[in-house]
C-alpha cells in the first residue's frame, strides 16, 4: 500500500497501456527527487559553513572605499 501511495504521489498513473512501467517510473522520479534533495543539502550546507566567515585576507567595503577616496 505504502508504494502504491508513493507511487502516485510521485505522479504515477494507473492505465493498462503504461501499466507494465509503473515501477521503472517510480524508481527514476525517486532518483531524480533523492538527487535534488542532496543538491538542495550540499548548497545550503556550505552556505551555512560560510555564512560568517571573515579572515584577515578579506577587503571589506569600507577600506575598499577609504582606499578609492585618498
Amino acid at each position: 500500500m505504502l508504494l502504491t501511495v508513493w507511487k502516485y504521489a510521485l505522479g504515477s498513473f494507473h492505465d493498462d497501456k503504461t501499466k507494465k512501467y509503473d515501477n521503472a517510473v517510480c524508481i527514476i522520479r525517486t532518483c531524480i527527487l533523492l538527487t535534488y534533495i542532496v543538491t538542495n543539502t550540499v548548497i545550503c550546507a556550505g552556505v551555512v559553513r560560510h555564512w560568517n566567515d571573515s579572515t584577515k585576507d578579506s577587503v571589506s567595503s569600507v577600506e575598499l572605499v577609504s582606499v578609492v577616496t585618498e
